[in-house]
């Protein structure tokens, strides 16, 4: 890193006997040292002096432990760019020991391997909705993941990562008035590189949130469970007051060629990773949630937005700590962007960013129908004209010479160099909940088609050779009453609701039973283009049907030959198999590794609305 680089994110190096302050901007700042975190007088303010081009320091003498501090060019105090440890709703940085913020044991604590990115089982999750409607001691908190009735249940799903959505500082959330009803998903930045204190026990005092989530951390990773961090450099909640603008304005964002701001992201700014102090600051901010905070991947939000360049550096320096770090993200933007779509980390260009893994609309959208209109609905409604699509989405978007891409829906060409590029899924936090999808395109649905439905969707994703992904709550046939954007409703809308569990017991040991045969199977997890090449071969599809076959699997699985067959039809068809003895594994909503039937090869039967899969006995 160079120097330059290392005073703009590292703007405040404390010790006992002094404290440093660095800052990089075009204007001289002031700095102001305050006793709290919110209101009051400077305690001191004093010019910082000029260290090189854009660059001022200033050393403070004497022990300044838990004061806060700003800087200010003349656009409003801020606490920089790069702030560690921030007072209540991040207004001005604060001076700790990070050492006295690690729980006991926490050098014992490491980041989990990955013998692939295809053993992930990925659980989408926020703070709030997991634990505010459950018997929590600490509900809505960082600490409810580290109690044991959530590490227990995360682990009896058979889930090995949590995706939690944004948990760096957010603005959405006054953290002074905790006790009235806020909500939101936390997609508006304030402090990227420190920990949310609405999820805290305290946000008053810096120290507190930051071990807090070291605590959660430390009791998921115990749990043989990574933690996946949800990062949105993409934006800021706002241009003007942001931290960017105040310490170096316009530097930080692309405009477009008029001179407004470019709002790719569709929040009325973007910013510009391709600018060296951007590229630096993304590069320093997810090495810094690596090493301090031991975080094992991050997801990208609207990385379509970020340059590949950028993307590709952000691998190499994660790769060099630790290759197993999982990166992924969103391969689109929410609007058009100042940089051509041929610089960005868009799902197209997905060849060019090896290690880095995106959404897979192509799948989503082909199993339940398009994210441009709830209504429509698409292969698990029996419409034939999804199955090329699926049959894509199986083999992880790679090329594969039984699947034309002149059908797939989205992509007209593989965009995975290898399936684990590929983040297969039917539903996230952003959209329609499947439930809810299923009930809007499916006009008087029962419960029971709801159910069967529900099973197959996932069904279709744990069996693909991408890396699979699921919404908390989809085990517990969740709902969100019909909202589709619920980023800002209340808890009575997006809380998970546990009575489910004893409501629809056989969903969530369906999807138990479904993980664990991914898990048991290396077979649905080849890993590579070559080996899914080799070892899966499509058989002839019906209209909203799709069959597939892993073949000659000695030495990778126990099981020598899967066949497995997708039914969106209501009513049952009949699909030609090899002659032999099969034991069947999944029919009829359930799953059994031991066997539910036996049957002979020449014409299976398989059910309406339900997954098939049988193996070679």
């Amino acid at each position: 890193m160079s120097a330059w680089a290392q005073d703009v994110f590292h703007e405040m190096s404390y010790s006992p006997k002094q404290t440093v302050f660095y800052l990089n901007s075009p204007k001289r700042p002031t700095l102001s040292l305050w006793s709290d975190g919110l209101g009051g007088k400077p305690l001191r303010t004093v010019k910082m002096r000029a260290d090189g081009k854009n660059r001022w320091t200033i050393t403070v003498k004497g022990d300044l432990k838990g004061q806060f501090y700003t800087f200010n060019i003349g656009n409003g105090d801020t606490p920089g760019v790069f702030a560690k440890a921030v007072g209540v709703n991040g207004q001005r940085g604060a001076i700790i020991d990070l050492q006295q913020t690690d729980p006991v044991g926490w050098a014992n604590d490491h980041r989990l391997t990955t013998h692939s990115p295809a053993d992930l089982v990925i659980y989408e999750m926020h703070h709030r909705d997991f634990s505010i409607a459950s018997h929590a001691a600490h509900p809505g908190k960082f600490l409810a993941l580290s109690e044991p009735w959530a590490v227990e249940y995360l682990k009896s799903l058979g889930i090995n990562a949590v995706h939690i959505l944004p948990s760096f500082d957010f603005a959405s959330v006054d953290e002074t008035k905790l006790n009235k009803p806020q909500y939101n998903w936390g997609y508006d930045p304030l402090n990227y590189n420190v920990p949310e204190g609405s999820y805290s026990t305290d946000p008053y005092t810096p120290a507190t949130r930051i071990r807090e989530f070291k605590q959660m951390v430390q009791a998921l990773h115990k749990a043989g469970i990574r933690v996946i961090l949800d990062v949105v450099y993409n934006h800021t909640f706002d241009l003007q007051n942001s931290n960017f603008q105040r310490t170096y304005p316009n530097y930080f964002y692309r405009f477009t060629k008029d001179g407004k701001p470019s709002n790719g992201s569709g929040c009325g700014n973007e910013t510009a990773s391709e600018k060296p102090l951007m590229r630096e600051f993304m590069l320093e901010s997810v090495k810094y949630w690596a090493t301090e905070y031991h975080i094992d991947g991050f997801r990208f939000d609207l990385m379509g937005v970020h340059d590949i360049a950028t993307m590709n550096a952000i691998r190499k320096e994660l790769s060099a700590l630790d290759p197993n770090i999982f990166i992924y993200g969103e391969g689109w933007s929410a609007g058009s962007c100042a940089l051509p779509n041929d610089q960005l980390a868009m799902k197209a260009n997905m060849k060019q960013l090896p290690g880095i893994a995106a959404f897979c609309d192509d799948l989503r959208d082909a199993v339940r129908g398009p994210f441009s209109d709830d209504h429509k609905p698409a292969f698990l409604a029996g419409l034939p004209g999804s199955e090329e699509s699926i049959k894509a989405g199986i083999a992880g978007m790679i090329a594969h010479p039984q699947v034309d891409y002149s059908k797939v829906n989205y992509s007209k060409e593989p965009w995975a160099t290898e399936p684990t590029q590929m983040i297969a899924y039917v539903s996230c936090h952003d959209d329609m909940c499947l439930v809810d999808r299923l009930k809007a395109s499916i006009p008087n649905i029962t419960s029971s088609e709801l159910q069967a439905l529900d099973k197959l969707a996932q069904t279709i994703v744990f069996t693909s050779q991408g890396v699979p992904f699921m919404l908390s709550g989809e085990e517990l046939l969740r709902d969100k009453k019909g909202v589709h954007n619920s980023f800002n409703s209340p808890d009575s809308i997006n809380a998970l609701d546990w009575g489910n569990l004893q409501r629809y017991p056989a969903v969530t040991d369906y999807y138990r039973r479904l993980i664990a045969l991914r898990r048991h199977h290396p077979a649905f997890r080849l890993g590579s283009a070559a080996a899914v090449r080799e070892h899966l071969e499509f058989l002839p599809s019906q209209p909203a049907l799709v069959a597939f076959h892993l073949k000659d699997l000695a030495g990778i699985d126990t099981w020598s030959n899967i066949y497995v067959i997708f039914n969106g039809n209501r009513e049952a068809r009949t699909v030609t198999l090899p002659e032999g003895t099969y034991r069947v594994v999944c029919q009829d909503g359930q799953i059994d590794e031991a066997g539910l039937a036996t049957l002979q090869g020449g014409t299976v039967k398989v059910s309406g609305q339900s997954a098939m899969i049988v193996v070679s006995k």
